[in-house]
């Protein structure tokens, strides 16, 4: 009896040991883009990555009600808006990383160290090549100027990465000045929001519109598809503050079981090894300065970004949300 109470326990130690070495993984990013990195960290580590993968909003509603009974190590990201709501709602632990501190700037991770980015993905002007020229183009505040009336292509209000960028706005200029903005962008549209980037910018490339924004990935994308389109790239507000910039990002959770597991796989998606694999297949950029862009991204040019932290975006989220809908953005 004695013996089988022993091998018992015995047992119920290895196997805990054996499953502690399992992250378990709640990732809004596109399946097929996480799953070659994980696929490598495993091949390296020996490390089993268990994902579960959704829409932002419905895992971070599952992490809240799952509490202290959730699985999960790691919630994985888009946009700093997502990041910072998660980090409201008492989804995420702070932890120290010297690793992170070192690999990740300070305006692209949580000042309370709850989340951190793992790559940049900027929110810039687009314009049609045959249209305009890059002489015409400034600034996002200059998108709301008269002289764009009818030219104007824009993504709905109701997509997270326009309320970061108004959210930024917000901080960088003030209410006034940026509902001012937003209604000059709605009085110089072309015709109604997007669904999507990717539409908004063929809308472009058709004559639609001649200027819009986009995130840099889905211009990347769509000139991989069709290299000929008329479309430009051009780098906003380089004589200000610099281009917005948003990231995709991860935290460790509040009831994470296997912390130092979890803190071990964010380290080393922020490392020089591991970054150009993260960032590349969705043509970001590294959020290591150590690490240089893949070649097609390297292609649009050094620009100079807005150092602004990005925990902004969430911080005045609700803010521009009610600013873009008094300005008639839908």
């Amino acid at each position: 009896m004695k013996k089988s109470w022993l091998f018992a326990a015995v047992f119920a130690c290895f196997t805990s040991q054996v499953f502690a070495e399992d992250v378990v993984v709640y990732s809004a990013r596109a399946e097929q883009l996480v799953k070659p990195i994980i696929d490598a960290y495993k091949k390296e580590t020996g490390v089993n990555i268990k994902l579960v993968s959704d829409k932002e909003g419905p895992l971070m509603e599952r992490l809240r009600a799952e509490g202290r009974n959730s699985p999960a190590d790691i919630l994985l990201t888009v946009d700093a808006g997502n990041l910072w709501q998660a980090s409201q709602m008492g989804l995420l632990k702070p932890v120290k990383s010297p690793v992170l501190e070192a690999n990740v700037p300070a305006y692209l991770r949580d000042p309370k160290n709850e989340w951190y980015g793992l790559s940049i993905r900027a929110r810039t002007i687009f314009y049609n090549t045959d249209k305009i020229k890059p002489g015409q183009l400034s600034s996002y505040a200059d998108l709301a100027d008269p002289k764009w009336k009818g030219k104007l292509c824009l993504r709905t209000s109701k997509k997270v990465y326009n309320q970061s960028l108004v959210g930024m706005m917000l901080a960088e200029m003030g209410p006034v000045q940026t509902e001012k903005v937003v209604k000059g962008w709605v009085n110089n549209l072309a015709t109604k929001e997007f669904a999507d980037d990717t539409k908004m910018l063929e809308a472009i490339a058709a004559g639609q519109c001649a200027v819009g924004i986009a995130n840099t990935y889905y211009y990347g994308r769509l000139m991989e598809k069709s290299p000929k389109l008329p479309l430009g790239i051009f780098w906003a507000d380089q004589a200000g503050k610099g281009t917005h910039v948003n990231i995709s990002g991860a935290g460790v959770t509040k009831y994470a079981k296997n912390e130092k597991g979890a803190l071990k796989f964010i380290e080393w998606l922020s490392s020089a090894k591991a970054q150009n694999m993260f960032a590349d297949v969705n043509l970001e950029y590294p959020v290591n300065p150590k690490v240089k862009p893949a070649p097609e991204v390297a292609a649009w040019g050094n620009f100079k970004h807005n150092y602004i932290n990005v925990a902004n975006a969430g911080a005045r989220q609700a803010e521009a949300v009610k600013l873009m809908d008094r300005a008639g953005y839908k």
